[in-house]
């Protein structure tokens, strides 16, 4: 029987460049929180680049746009670290470098192969599916969750 684990995929549009010195107060504390992050039960992987971080892969046309992306587990351990951890102090300030989010999602989950490492596009396709049709076994949220694969 194949595993999967839990692949999330998020975006947010910065106020400012991210050299900006108004972009300090987020920028100084991603290596703290990616390191939370890796320590956390039921982490797995995230993605980033040579730089530690994933701040300077560039998805879109939009240079301003940050992808975030990682791998856990289950939902369980990524909503304890987003919601329950010191994340959630860097999240609780998030207006002060980032636009408000829009109707629109901005993560997407789905359910990958445990033995294979999903790239940015593919989060980028699964956040365009769910913008598109909604949650379902192909793209959805810590809302509206599906079961794994059997």
């Amino acid at each position: 029987m194949r595993e999967y684990h839990l692949a999330q995929y998020n975006i947010a549009r910065a106020l400012y460049p991210l050299d900006d010195e108004r972009m300090h107060g987020f920028m100084s504390q991603l290596d703290a929180v990616n390191a939370l992050a890796e320590a956390a039960p039921g982490f797995v992987w995230r993605l980033k680049s040579d730089s530690g971080n994933s701040t300077d892969i560039q998805l879109y046309e939009d240079a301003r746009i940050v992808v975030n992306m990682s791998v856990w587990t289950d939902p369980d351990t990524l909503f304890e670290y987003t919601y329950h951890s010191d994340h959630v102090k860097v999240f609780a300030d998030r207006h002060q470098w980032f636009e408000r989010r829009t109707k629109q999602a901005s993560l997407v989950l789905w359910w990958h192969p445990a033995d294979e490492t999903p790239s940015g596009e593919e989060g980028k396709k699964r956040l365009a599916y769910l913008q598109e049709h909604g949650p379902s076994p192909h793209a959805f949220t810590l809302k509206k969750r599906f079961d794994k694969p059997s």
